[in-house]
């Protein structure tokens, strides 16, 4: 795939980077050449290999799934001027 100056004018704007009309022509053979990499890694036989999150093999660490009120309920509403059951009280707005 190539990138023609008017499609480095449409990334740059999309970006909001401000680009020079003597600078497209740099950006352009840039372009060019992050997409021709890309494309070569799309070469790469991948088959029968794993994703991996690490490159050493490691367990990562869980917690227990469980609701929990997160036993702040006290300190959120300290400073509210009224409360009821750890709610906060406000006027009626709606009749």
């Amino acid at each position: 795939m190539s990138v023609d100056q008017n499609t480095v004018r449409r990334v740059a704007k999309l970006a909001r980077i401000a680009v020079n009309d003597e600078d497209v022509a740099a950006m352009q053979g840039e372009l060019n050449a992050i997409l021709g990499f890309v494309e070569q890694l799309g070469e790469v036989d991948v088959t029968g290999v794993e994703p991996m999150t690490s490159v050493i093999p490691m367990e990562m660490k869980k917690r227990q799934d469980v609701v929990t009120d997160g036993n702040k309920a006290d300190d959120i509403v300290a400073n509210a001027p009224a409360t009821e059951d750890h709610f906060f009280v406000v006027p009626k707005v709606v009749e």
